[in-house]
């Protein structure tokens, strides 16, 4: 278990070029197995599940050369093979989830343990992914404690409509098309910006799809893949952070951001609790004229309002980040979160800094922000924006906090405590057994 210990009460000032999202890279990472040509991926992030996917290459025979230093990943899979009865993908990492097509477009099968997750953020459901494996014809059994996956030849092009905007299941239906002979439509598809550059890389390789961006996609499979070299954009929700981690310590930092276009509804969002954001020539900085003060809404009678959402909804993953800012800011702020039933249980940890919060229900919170706060120990769950939001209230506030289980962090968050000493904050990483 880590914990992080941070001397708060320091205005964060400097420049960051934020790492790649990992929610881009994992499916990317996983999309490599669909070709047996060499591929250089720029930008890859040094974080926990790179390795572990990394790991797996390896043990399946794959040429794997990865320059942590400088984010360089040369990948061969030209080698690879894969034995249902002695490879299995590995629990704890719901990205994992993601191998299981290229792995059925290869080897005519995969095995993926049966308690895929990833952080707490509630029931995170694989019935999507399983309804996906087998409209495009493979078979779904489980088998001791693992799912079986198996196809029976090519997996078939089909038109399909999800429940909900599923990020994972919309990348796991592209890779299935990818390989199907004909031509597969997705209703409903996830639009995130990193499922946009996972599209992208798709494309690159030789993947003609259609409507990226938008809610419907067509994917035209059958065709041979190729390799090439693909250079990963920085993170927008680490650019988010780094700008809010600047401007809830009364601070000034600028941070590189090459998509600027993802990022109207953040800024009006930030706009929300006093907090100007500009963008100019490849950067972005976050500005406020004295503290941070919530804005009262046309429609006074209401409070000022922050729906998370899947995309073009503000980020659900940005919601903890923006409590934060809530809890910081004079006024009051209901905060919306229409995803995850488990996701606001943390908050009762921002009242040991004297932070003044209401849950309403499952997934709508109330802050009563403008308290005088002191340092504090607090608990993160396993949620990587909740640690990280626990860290921007403790950093806000003078004197010794520390953020135990803060070791999610790690999974999207490559030289976060590098880049926030580089930005003047005094704080560090402890470890228990």
């Amino acid at each position: 278990m880590s914990n992080l210990v941070v001397h708060g009460g320091t205005p964060l000032r400097g420049r960051i070029t934020p790492s790649a999202n990992k929610n881009a890279v994992l499916p990317v990472l996983c999309a490599t197995l669909l070709t047996n040509e060499p591929l250089k991926l720029l930008g890859v992030p040094d974080i926990t599940d790179v390795r572990k996917i990394l790991e797996i290459f390896r043990t399946l025979g794959s040429d794997v050369r990865m320059d942590h230093a400088s984010g360089t990943l040369d990948l061969h899979h030209h080698a690879t093979v894969f034995d249902a009865a002695q490879h299995r993908l590995p629990e704890e990492m719901r990205s994992s989830i993601m191998l299981v097509p290229p792995l059925l477009a290869r080897f005519g099968v995969a095995r993926l343990e049966d308690n895929v997750k990833g952080c707490t953020l509630g029931v995170r459901e694989i019935d999507p992914h399983v309804e996906v494996f087998r409209r495009f014809g493979g078979a779904v059994e489980r088998a001791e404690g693992s799912l079986l996956i198996r196809s029976a030849g090519r997996l078939q092009a089909n038109h399909h409509w999800l429940d909900y905007a599923s990020v994972t299941t919309t990348e796991n239906f592209v890779l299935c098309a990818a390989t199907a002979e004909g031509t597969s439509v997705l209703t409903n598809a996830a639009s995130e910006p990193h499922v946009q550059e996972f599209c992208r890389f798709m494309a690159m390789i030789g993947v003609r799809i259609e409507g990226m961006g938008t809610s419907r996609i067509t994917v035209h499979g059958g065709t041979a893949l190729r390799g090439g070299e693909f250079r990963f954009d920085e993170d927008f929700h680490e650019i988010t952070t780094f700008l809010a981690l600047g401007a809830i310590t009364g601070g000034d930092v600028v941070v590189k951001n090459s998509a600027p276009g993802n990022f109207p509804l953040i800024d009006r969002t930030f706009a929300k609790f006093g907090v100007t954001v500009t963008h100019e020539d490849g950067w972005s900085r976050a500005a406020c004229d004295g503290p941070l003060k919530v804005q009262t809404p046309f429609t006074s009678n209401v409070l000022t309002k922050v729906e998370a959402a899947p995309w073009p909804y503000f980020p659900v993953d940005l919601l903890p980040i923006f409590i934060a800012l809530g809890v910081r800011a004079e006024g009051n702020a209901l905060f919306w979160n229409k995803v995850y039933d488990g996701a606001l249980g943390w908050a009762g940890e921002l009242s040991k800094f004297g932070a003044h919060v209401f849950q309403s229900d499952p997934h709508r919170l109330v802050t009563f922000g403008g308290n005088p706060l002191s340092p504090a120990v607090v608990e993160s769950p396993y949620i990587i924006r909740v640690a990280i939001a626990l860290f921007m209230v403790a950093a806000s506030t003078p004197g010794r906090s520390e953020i135990r289980n803060a070791t999610p962090i790690r999974r999207a968050h490559p030289r976060f405590v590098e880049n926030l000493r580089s930005l003047g904050v005094q704080v560090e990483w402890t470890s228990e057994e």
